[in-house]
């Protein structure tokens, strides 16, 4: 294994990475942005008004998006497990 392949398979790991957070981080950004727009037209500053709706539809996205998640993760690790044979790591030898 030389620096090619690590520098590759690090690219690789920080693409799933971002692959798989910017669903539930996309979803944080504008229920906090309705939530801000909200509470500045109102005048309501009530604390658990930003964090209860905000867990609550994160935790929905999050449902709704493990399939997603795991067949990322799944086909990466395929992949790294792949490269891994092909180049010999992990080898008897």
């Amino acid at each position: 294994m030389n620096a090619a392949d690590v520098l590759e398979i690090s690219r690789e790991s920080v693409w799933v990475m971002l692959k798989i957070a910017a669903p539930l981080m996309l979803t944080a950004l504008v229920v906090g942005l309705i939530i801000s727009l909200f509470q500045a037209l109102t005048q309501l500053q009530e604390q658990t008004l930003t964090f209860v709706p905000k867990i609550l539809i994160l935790l929905a996205v999050f449902v709704l998006t493990i399939p997603f998640m795991s067949n990322t993760l799944i086909e990466f690790t395929r992949e790294l497990m792949a490269k891994a044979v092909g180049i010999g790591i992990g080898g008897t030898g």
